[in-house]
């Protein structure tokens, strides 16, 4: 991270919306890019760096937190329709056009439901470590419905969103949590856990996106998707994504060895430079 942050020097702005104020940064200038977070997470959940490397890449970055979460007000909930209203509504609201969706974990959840509903916003989808829908090859590990149930520590989130057998993936996390860790004067409150625990369910779900609506878009969509994701991502299987891969006629497929659920955490740069050129790569 740089000391001109684009990323950490933008300040909070917030939009009434249909009874409810969400907040939002929007920071670079370029192609729309609006990101949604994972589960429990909020504005500042998004590594910095990665943030400023969008914004390098020709970006114009929104990050937002999601109703009655962070620093937004309304309703709370994790029902991934909810989000993708929030999604939407925001996209309108900003008067942002066309944009390229990102959403990480159960903001990918809600990014695909954005695609099917609202087509007409979508001009590219990134996933970053999400799962598709319908039934999976590979279900989600226990370990990560214990470890997102509880306060988290530095331990946890290298077991959540790196791979802890690899040396140098625990570095990276070393450098991502000291990011993530530096103090912001608007910086959004934490998602309660025991809140967002509640909502999780009690252990691993197949299918955890049981739609079948959404895949059937997935399998008939001319909007490029890609997903970015880690060889070993307890929550959400990549091997999920590679059965598919033959089913679904725009998916791009990057997979990171020795990395896990935060994949753009672990290698902020080089994630944040595979978006840019899949996004460019129709223009060229």
């Amino acid at each position: 991270m740089t000391e001109h942050s684009l990323s950490t020097q933008a300040t909070t702005r917030f939009i009434e919306i249909s009874g409810r104020t969400l907040a939002y940064r929007t920071f670079g200038s370029g192609t729309p890019l609006l990101l949604c977070v994972r589960f429990r997470g909020t504005m500042d959940s998004w590594d910095p760096l990665f943030l400023d490397s969008l914004a390098n890449q020709g970006f114009q970055v929104t990050v937002f937190d999601y109703s009655g979460l962070g620093q937004s007000t309304g309703e709370r909930s994790y029902s991934p329709a909810s989000l993708a209203k929030d999604v939407i509504e925001l996209i309108m609201a900003l008067g942002l056009g066309k944009v390229v969706i990102g959403g990480w974990s159960v903001g990918g959840i809600a990014a695909q439901i954005v695609l099917a509903q609202a087509p007409q916003l979508v001009s590219h989808l990134v996933l970053l470590a999400t799962t598709p829908p319908g039934q999976l090859v590979k279900p989600g590990e226990a370990l990560f419905y214990e470890l997102a149930k509880r306060d988290n520590d530095f331990d946890d989130f290298v077991s959540l969103f790196f791979e802890p057998s690899s040396a140098s993936s625990k570095a990276a996390a070393e450098r991502s949590w000291e990011r993530l860790s530096a103090p912001r004067e608007d910086a959004s409150p934490a998602v309660p856990f025991e809140w967002a625990g509640a909502q999780l369910g009690e252990g691993p779900k197949n299918p955890v996106f049981p739609v079948d609506a959404i895949l059937q878009q997935l399998k008939n969509t001319t909007v490029p998707v890609l997903h970015v994701g880690g060889d070993h991502d307890i929550a959400f299987p990549v091997e999920n994504w590679h059965a598919l891969s033959g089913q679904l006629p725009t998916l791009q497929l990057i997979t990171f060895p020795r990395s896990g659920h935060g994949p753009q955490l672990q290698f902020p740069r080089a994630v944040a430079r595979h978006i840019g050129a899949f996004v460019g790569s129709d223009s060229e």
